[in-house]
């Protein structure tokens, strides 16, 4: 098991390599350690990011089979199937580290945006559940200035969307509270860049980090 800090870091790492386009051996694709997995996993960090397909968290992260335990839902939202994942993955695996990613230019979150100043009544029932996981974070963006520039809008969003899913998760189980208060679990948000493949955490890091 590894510590939240040096899990972070390895994350850090990882994502430099991707955007210089230095990536690490095939080692962690091949063969071989795909059979050592067979006997068990030891994922140092829990990824809740959006399904977006240009954002795989192990790509943009640079880590190979074993190394993360992924959950993706559109939005990166938090809901009990994902509140019972993270609590999985922290408790079976000992995962010191949840990331929730998010992303630039999220389309549930523009779709969210678009929803609330222009209500749909075609809108599937499924779809409108994401929505209003969302709608509760970037709502109240609406009623500043930020509503006469889009771009400003959606970045904001994007960045409350990700906080709001990083404090549900702090705060929205007893398991991971107590994770959180007794074992040293962090739960950090962050954001991916489409244009420049960096990513930036932003949200719950310690002090100096």
């Amino acid at each position: 098991m590894i510590s939240a800090l040096e899990a972070l870091q390895r994350l850090r790492e990882g994502n430099l390599r991707f955007v210089s386009d230095a990536k690490n051996s095939d080692a962690l694709t091949s063969h071989a350690r795909r059979t050592a997995l067979t006997e068990g996993q030891e994922p140092f960090a829990i990824i809740l990011g959006c399904s977006d397909s240009r954002v795989p968290a192990e790509i943009v992260f640079d880590q190979g089979l074993g190394d993360l335990f992924v959950i993706r839902v559109a939005g990166n939202i938090v809901a009990p199937s994902q509140v019972g994942s993270v609590e999985f993955a922290a408790e079976r695996f000992h995962t010191r580290l949840v990331v929730v990613l998010g992303h630039s230019s999220c389309g549930a979150i523009t779709a969210t945006l678009e929803e609330l100043q222009r209500p749909s009544e075609n809108q599937s029932r499924n779809l409108h559940s994401i929505v209003d996981r969302v709608r509760p974070s970037v709502e109240g963006l609406l009623a500043t200035e930020l509503r006469h520039d889009h771009d400003a809008l959606v970045h904001q969003a994007v960045r409350a969307n990700i906080r709001a899913s990083a404090n549900q998760l702090r705060h929205g189980s007893e398991v991971i509270e107590q994770l959180i208060q007794k074992e040293g679990l962090r739960v950090v948000g962050a954001e991916y860049s489409l244009e420049t493949g960096l990513v930036e955490f932003f949200d719950g890091l310690p002090p100096g980090t």
